[in-house]
């Protein structure tokens, strides 16, 4: 199946309160496991690539090359996007490599500064045909920046949307990066009043930390694209311990990588169907 824009999938999902899943993908194995359990449920996907990912792998195009063949390959709509990428130039490099979509993160600058960068990078992905997503305000916990009390105002939102013409605006409502616990409390109050006043779809990062029933409510009070990665890794990795557990001779790297990748896969249809994703 070509390749799917992001917007085609996040855009008639928002219109129909449903959710998207988007994945974080740091291995090929990652990749493979997100599009098998999305053909399991016969929902779109999209895979992530972030900036930390890259800088993982010394380049974008080795393993960008490999994660947009295995989403052209899939038998549901998969997009490509590019995560947490804070610098102008690797977004270029992953227009020019074909991404569907690109998450441009100028949430450390002053607002007015975060404005301007990020209206010249939609204005240079928009002539590409490439949906971008964008940040205002803090997600907590990453890196040190974000603070975790941090949370979005409507009104800015909906002025930094218009201003910038983003397709789509990752907010703060309660989630955290990189959290191993599922507790993270998120004001659902404040989610419908985003998606009130906010003519593009919403994004929520750090849902790792959120609780199943907490990530259906969130959908339907409004978020849209949900993004996941270490809760998906803590599944990989905890599939990947047992299995050389079970055998301390094991070296044969495609059979403890193997059952990470069946493990992932199961719990991204799982996901998917948490999220009342939309199903063929």
């Amino acid at each position: 199946m070509p390749l799917a824009g992001t917007g085609t999938i996040v855009t008639p999902a928002a219109d129909a309160a449903r959710g998207v899943g988007a994945f974080n993908v740091i291995q090929l194995e990652h990749a493979q496991a997100i599009v098998a359990g999305a053909e399991a449920v016969g929902a779109p996907v999209v895979l992530q690539l972030s900036e930390n990912a890259v800088r993982y792998h010394g380049a974008l195009t080795p393993i960008a090359s490999a994660v947009l063949a295995t989403a052209r390959t899939a038998s549901v709509p998969v997009a490509v996007h590019l995560d947490h990428a804070t610098s102008a130039d690797l977004v270029t490099e992953a227009v020019e490599l074909g991404f569907s979509s690109v998450m441009f993160d100028a949430s450390v600058l002053p607002c007015e500064e975060n404005v301007r960068a990020t209206a010249e990078v939609v204005a240079r992905c928009h002539a590409a045909g490439v949906w971008v997503e964008a940040e205002l305000g803090e997600v907590g916990g990453k890196d040190g920046v974000h603070a975790p009390g941090a949370r979005t105002d409507p009104a800015e939102a909906a002025a930094f949307v218009a201003a910038t013409g983003v397709d789509a605006l990752a907010v703060a409502v309660g989630t955290s990066h990189a959290m191993l616990t599922r507790d993270a409390v998120l004001d659902f109050d404040l989610i419908a009043g985003l998606r009130a006043a906010v003519p593009v779809p919403l994004v929520l990062h750090g849902s790792s930390g959120v609780a199943d029933e907490h990530l259906t409510r969130a959908v339907e009070h409004g978020m849209t694209k949900v993004n996941i990665a270490t809760h998906l890794n803590q599944v990989f990795t905890g599939a990947v311990r047992r299995t050389l557990d079970d055998d301390p001779s094991l070296v044969d790297t495609r059979r403890y990588l193997g059952s990470g990748r069946t493990a992932m896969a199961a719990e991204v249809t799982r996901l998917l169907r948490v999220l009342k994703a939309p199903t063929a």
